[in-house]
């Protein structure tokens, strides 16, 4: 009964409803909208790592994220092999390079070397071409979404980077990275592009055998190379993402833009729902004369607030997707985790509860005898 009439309530007084609903969808489209842009930039940040396949990474001492190891031997990826856990270890090499556009103009571009034929922490997927061109000492690829920057390169094309010919052998979808432009291509080449010495190397990616125990795997690593940072995939990955988020400015940028979102969400609710409940003042104090307790008017109240809410996170989210769905595969960055728009939700709807709780107030207050003034 309590929720039917808070229904009544809700469908009589459109104004109010619309604001409060308003409220709702900002929190939620907002909120969303900037979290997916957060996520998706975190995915950036980590994404050699994430997509390497490797269970561990060998680095230089005291690395802070996955971009920035010093140059290591490339004999450490002998040693590890003679340990049983260990499936495979290859090197990686990362460096930087100008990448030549066809009018000659130059872009900066992050230039990753991967061993043959196994090519471990290269491209993952695949646009145009596949991997199999990448075995080609001479072939790099390209992104699709950085093909305008650079000149709207084709597969065959020739070009430089770094004052080295190379031909483009395939392009990626979607290999993009925090720092840059990615470009993928052969150990050899890239050894050439940033005239690193010969047996020396950005990192060395081990695999483990599916039957070996990975943190015990790991720890023995640690033990035989105590001169050597030695990182668990998914360490790394969140020890470079907590470097950028914490570093860059990308966490209060973000955390402010949040607050700002829910501060605006809860002053719309709060207003709307204060003034809905001032103009049905006689309405709570009639239900009050008939015999209605003040635990019945807050009920009524926060069914109120409750069916508002769940209108406006649905509309919210319904528009959040539509808008996720638009941004999907293109430049701008947005990934939302499946369990955080549970949390949104949950997140929203308490805060509606929040905005409520002056409306609440006045509510309660409505005395039976103010019927017959």
């Amino acid at each position: 009964m309590r929720s039917y009439v808070a229904l009544r309530m809700v469908l009589h007084d459109r104004s109010s409803t619309t604001g409060a609903l308003l409220g709702v969808i900002a929190i939620v489209f907002l909120v969303g909208q900037q979290l997916s842009i957060l996520f998706g930039l975190l995915n950036y940040m980590s994404v050699l790592v994430d997509h390497s396949g490797a269970d561990a990474w060998i680095t230089s001492e005291n690395v802070r994220n996955s971009d920035a190891s010093g140059l290591i031997s490339g004999r450490y990826a002998d040693r590890v092999m003679g340990l049983d856990d260990v499936e495979w270890a290859e090197p990686m090499l990362i460096s930087n390079g100008l990448f030549r556009t066809k009018d000659g103009s130059y872009e900066s571009v992050r230039v990753v070397g991967t061993k043959r034929p196994r090519l471990a922490g290269g491209a993952w997927e695949f646009f145009a071409a596949d991997q199999d061109a990448m075995l080609d000492r001479e072939s790099v690829t390209v992104d699709r979404l950085d093909l305008e920057k650079l000149g709207n390169p084709r597969v065959g094309d020739i070009t430089e980077i770094g004052g080295q010919q190379v031909r483009i052998g395939a392009i990626t979808n979607g290999a993009r990275g925090f720092q840059g432009t990615l470009v993928f291509a052969s150990l050899d080449k890239v050894s050439d592009i940033a005239r690193t010495p010969p047996g020396r190397y950005s990192a060395i990616l081990v695999r483990f055998k599916e039957s070996a125990d990975k943190q015990a795997a790991l720890e023995r690593l640690r033990a035989i190379l105590p001169e050597r940072s030695v990182h668990s995939a998914a360490g790394l990955s969140n020890l470079t993402r907590t470097y950028y988020f914490t570093t860059t400015g990308i966490g209060g940028s973000f955390g402010f833009s949040t607050v700002i979102a829910v501060l605006i969400g809860v002053v719309i609710i709060s207003l709307t729902m204060y003034t809905s409940v001032l103009g049905r003042v006689k309405d709570f104090a009639v239900m009050r004369a008939i015999g209605a307790r003040k635990l019945d008017i807050a009920l009524v109240v926060i069914s109120e607030a409750m069916i508002i809410a769940g209108i406006g996170v649905f509309i919210g989210f319904v528009l959040l997707s539509v808008l996720l769905n638009a941004t999907n595969g293109s430049s701008i960055p947005s990934f939302l985790p499946s369990e955080v728009p549970a949390l949104l939700a949950i997140g929203t709807i308490l805060i509606s509860l929040m905005g409520s709780l002056i409306a609440l107030r006045v509510a309660v207050k409505a005395e039976p005898a103010s019927v017959f003034h």
